[in-house]
């Protein structure tokens, strides 16, 4: 949500945050926060649950550390069925299209999405089983983005921050994960270890 500055204080950020929350239900509500939106979303019942870290740069070439094969659109089902364990959201729609768009990497127990954007690519989402699967899936997609600029946007808690820089994305920003009305706990055995994009989590 922005708002002009020179509209500010009128109580525009939140009638459009009340008529998203209005579409969305008695649904489940997550977002990343500015520390400038924080006190609005607070307010409109948001709890914080957790940094994202945006790391960017000039990626460099890397060996994964486990096999990584690349997959398509093809693969969309199993790529839903790995994404609602980790983060209990239906998006096979979304990943579709992200797979249409962009280049599928497989790993045992894990896949990823690299996909134009911006001034060059972003690596999201990167779903896994494990730490491990999640450093190669990252790897590969630093090796076919190197020489290029590439994104990625980190869960803190996940703790791959230090990884990342080490194939040249740096750390660039981020913000604070929140919610509102929880839903059920996802089915569980998969993580989420990057966003889609801060916009979609």
């Amino acid at each position: 949500i922005i708002v002009d500055e020179r509209m500010r204080g009128r109580g525009l950020g939140r009638k459009l945050m009340m008529a998203a929350m209005a579409m969305a239900g008695d649904r489940e509500q997550r977002l990343v926060a500015t520390p400038e939106g924080m006190p609005l979303y607070e307010k409109l019942g948001f709890v914080a649950a957790g940094s994202i870290l945006q790391h960017q740069g000039t990626a460099i070439a890397a060996t994964p550390e486990l096999p990584v094969r690349t997959g398509g659109a093809a693969d969309t089902g199993r790529l839903a069925e790995m994404d609602h364990a980790a983060s209990g959201m239906d998006r096979a729609d979304l990943l579709r299209r992200l797979a249409e768009r962009g280049e599928v990497l497989h790993a045992d127990g894990g896949f990823a999405i690299l996909r134009a954007f911006g001034r060059g690519r972003v690596l999201g989402p990167v779903v896994a089983r494990d730490s491990a699967t999640a450093r190669a899936l990252i790897a590969e997609g630093a090796h076919r983005a190197a020489g290029t600029f590439l994104r990625i946007d980190l869960p803190e808690a996940q703790q791959l921050g230090d990884f990342a820089a080490t194939l040249g994305l740096v750390h660039a920003g981020g913000g604070t994960a929140m919610i509102r009305s929880p839903g059920a706990a996802a089915p569980g055995g998969y993580t989420t270890f990057a966003l889609v994009s801060q916009a979609l989590g």
